[in-house]
């Protein structure tokens, strides 16, 4: 008789169970035998928890096999059984984990028990883990870092509706639209780029160090200034003004006069075109001297070359895909004031900013044509910022070749020596001002490195994009007057700064935030966004400053930068070169993710003896990610199945396969686009990473969103990569527009 009262017992809780769990997930399924059964698409989001909820992105909270995501939801009292993801998000080896965590819990159904659920402990900002590192310690992870900001917003950014709580068990099942970039959810306004995580589940990591090559033994001239072409040619050039390089102009007998050298015949090139893939020089003619120019892309992704020394003060140059025999056709005093060490800024019509050059403090505002009025616009923020000479024609100044980036909100953000400001291009009015950044000068001749962190992207772009600088080495303020010879007799070498730090440019109080220091120091590097997001330190030295002679102990070890990390594992040291690459020497992503190393003269002519001789070998090194052992994995993009051009807000197709044949779905790729950047003394003017919104994933077939508006992606040209867990694929060309 005791049995039958238990067996009746136990058939009313399940069935009181079925009821309540059907109710608090909100799907269309019928109770049978205190089960449900018969569900509709949301079924998924249950049977996807044996998997990890792979696709959903955020599903991982169901965990591999489901361990101990829920335990403090379970700790709370609140829902913490079968109902809401205590036992069933981590416990019972995942059954109904899908729905716990990654599912309804992880921040839907209008944020009920998503706060407690998919964060646990306190319910705030659950879900960087809801998915869960294979699904360990959910109730700690899921919280993410003692439930600050966990991912944020698979609790629903404080427990609020997790991406409006809809189709949050749709999403882990794979058969919903995703709210977020990595799963039903998507970033606080005010998370930094890569939080909530880039996948759904750890990226890949190796110990390989990278390899170099040498890919061409003589170019024939220094790579003083350098822009890759939509072409997959590099064009770099240096200076006319200051005698021959190695190569001549060609053909035989071609000599034109030099009208920075008296007019007297010059048979040499002072500029090429470079084939990245063959190794072919093509020598370039070039009339005005364009030594420590600026430069950017059109939206033709022809290159304007402006500014520079001399008669090349004032001149603008045009490089044109279109014409069959590489040259620049030039415009000479075409600017408002003389541009030598400027640095350039394209903006949301494809115009750009030409902003600052010694003692000129102003900017040109340039249309995206060659023939063109310029719009000049005064700047004492230049002034303000400038170090005193010490003596007449002893500029110091410590601010040139400021580190300029146009922002979402349609305003200019510059740094320049330690200070910075965002501005009305239009208008040049200030905006915003930063606090000082402490330590030392961080612009030319200092030389540190700055770039833009990754634009990310929500799938229907609603959501606002975090913004956020990172600024690295340099050197100490007086380190230029007390090591070079115009200065000084008894010439100090100062150790570079080796500190980095971030600025979240849009937030409402911006501070500086020092960043886990550099392994080494570092001047006169260049500082790369690769195309998985994680960046490249590469090229410089750790004594002096830029300047002939003015470097020495070159900084020989390329250094991958890797800001997702946690503090003290963000830096990772690679395979060092051979060549050192200081004053004059650049870099570049190229297409194969390989990165391209060029340049070093620190000297007034070319120089082959002495200490630092001038560098004309061409370098090719394999960063971290180019594993051969991770070749299985490697996203393909098929360029007949992918769309070339993308329009504003409009979605686009790109089709991938990999060796392994896997079908890869949400939460295991990303989607990026490279703006190539012009490249010259440390700083790559324009570099610019976005990751775009997907929206879904059918057998491999990506169906992203286009940025917005020209105010996040500037027209032109970009390269596309599909990344696997930090795996890029090759690069592709499209063009925004």
């Amino acid at each position: 008789m005791a049995s039958i009262k238990f067996y009746i017992i136990l058939h009313l809780l399940l069935a009181i169970t079925c009821a309540f769990a059907h109710d608090l997930i909100d799907i269309d399924c019928q109770c049978k035998d205190g089960k449900l059964i018969n569900c509709d698409g949301d079924r998924g989001a249950i049977d996807q928890s044996k998997a990890g909820a792979a696709e959903g992105g955020g599903g991982g909270g169901a965990g591999d096999k489901g361990k101990d995501t829920g335990g403090n939801d379970a700790d709370k009292g609140k829902d913490g059984g079968k109902g809401s993801g205590g036992d069933d998000a981590g416990g019972d080896k995942g059954k109904d984990g899908g729905k716990g965590s990654g599912g309804n819990d992880a921040g839907g159904d209008k944020g009920k028990d998503g706060g407690n659920d998919a964060a646990g402990d306190k319910g705030k900002d659950g879900g960087k883990d809801a998915a869960g590192d294979k699904g360990k310690d959910g109730g700690k992870d899921a919280a993410g870092d003692k439930g600050k900001d966990g991912g944020g917003d698979a609790a629903g950014d404080k427990g609020k509706d997790g991406g409006k709580g809809k189709d949050g068990g749709k999403d882990a099942g794979g058969k919903g639209k995703p709210t977020g970039p990595t799963g039903p959810v998507g970033p606080p306004a005010n998370a930094p780029w890569y939080d909530p995580p880039l996948y759904g589940q750890k990226p890949l990591d190796t110990d390989y160090k990278g390899e170099w090559i040498i890919h061409n033994p003589n170019v024939g001239v220094n790579a003083m200034q350098f822009q890759l072409m939509p072409n997959n040619k590099a064009v770099w050039f240096d200076t006319t003004n200051l005698g021959p390089s190695t190569r001549e102009l060609g053909p035989k007998g071609n000599c034109p006069t030099n009208p920075d050298n008296n007019n007297e015949p010059d048979c040499f090139a002072h500029a090429v075109q470079y084939d990245v893939e063959t190794g072919e020089v093509v020598s370039v003619y070039v009339k005005t001297d364009p030594w420590c120019s600026s430069g950017h892309l059109l939206p033709t992704g022809d290159l304007i070359s402006t500014g520079g020394n001399r008669m090349g003060d004032r001149s603008v140059r045009l490089f044109s895909l279109k014409d069959p025999e590489p040259k620049f056709v030039e415009r000479e005093q075409a600017l408002s004031a003389a541009r030598w060490y400027a640095s350039n800024a394209v903006m949301e019509d494809g115009s750009a900013l030409i902003v600052g050059g010694r003692d000129s403090y102003s900017y040109d505002i340039m249309p995206p044509q060659f023939d063109f009025k310029p719009t000049k616009i005064d700047f004492p923020f230049l002034q303000q910022t400038t170090e005193p000479a010490v003596g007449a024609g002893q500029h110091v100044e410590n601010n040139l070749y400021p580190f300029l980036f146009f922002l979402p909100d349609g305003n200019m953000f510059i740094f320049a020596n330690d200070r910075a400001i965002s501005f009305n291009p239009k208008t040049g009015a200030t905006v915003k001002e930063y606090p000082p950044l402490e330590g030392g000068s961080r612009n030319y001749p200092p030389s540190g490195q700055s770039a833009l962190f990754p634009l990310r992207l929500s799938p229907d772009n609603s959501k606002p994009v975090p913004v956020e600088v990172v600024v690295c080495g340099g050197n100490k303020r007086d380190a230029f007057p007390n090591v070079d010879a115009k200065y000084t007799q008894n010439r100090v070498f100062s150790p570079a700064l080796a500190d980095c730090n971030r600025l979240k440019v849009l937030a409402d109080k911006p501070a500086w935030e020092k960043e886990q220091d550099m392994p080494s120091p570092r001047t006169m590097g260049d500082l790369l966004v690769l195309p998985n997001g994680q960046f490249l330190l590469i090229n410089g030295a750790k004594k002096g400053t830029s300047g002939w002679e003015d470097g020495e102990d070159p900084n020989l070890t390329p250094t991958v930068y890797m800001p997702e990390n946690e503090m003290g594992k963000r830096f990772k040291e690679l395979k060092p070169t051979t060549i050192p690459r200081m004053y004059h020497s650049s870099s570049s992503v190229l297409p194969d993710g390989k990165i391209l190393v060029v340049g070093s003269n620190a000297h007034q002519f070319y120089t082959f003896d002495g200490p630092f001789p001038t560098e004309l070998r061409a370098e090719k090194f394999s960063p971290h990610y180019l594993d051969p052992k991770l070749d299985e994995k490697r996203p393909v993009i098929k360029e007949d199945g992918t769309d070339k051009v993308l329009k504003y807000g409009k979605p686009f197709k790109v089709t991938f396969t990999t060796k392994s044949n896997n079908n890869l779905g949400y939460g295991d790729v990303l989607v990026t686009l490279l703006y190539p950047p012009f490249t010259t003394h440390g700083f790559s003017q324009n570099q610019r990473l976005l990751i775009t919104g997907v929206d879904k994933i059918d057998k491999n077939v990506i169906t992203a969103v286009a940025p917005p508006s020209g105010k996040i992606a500037p027209p032109g040209y970009y390269l596309l990569f599909v990344n696997h867990l930090n795996i890029p694929s090759r690069g592709m060309w499209v063009h925004i527009d």
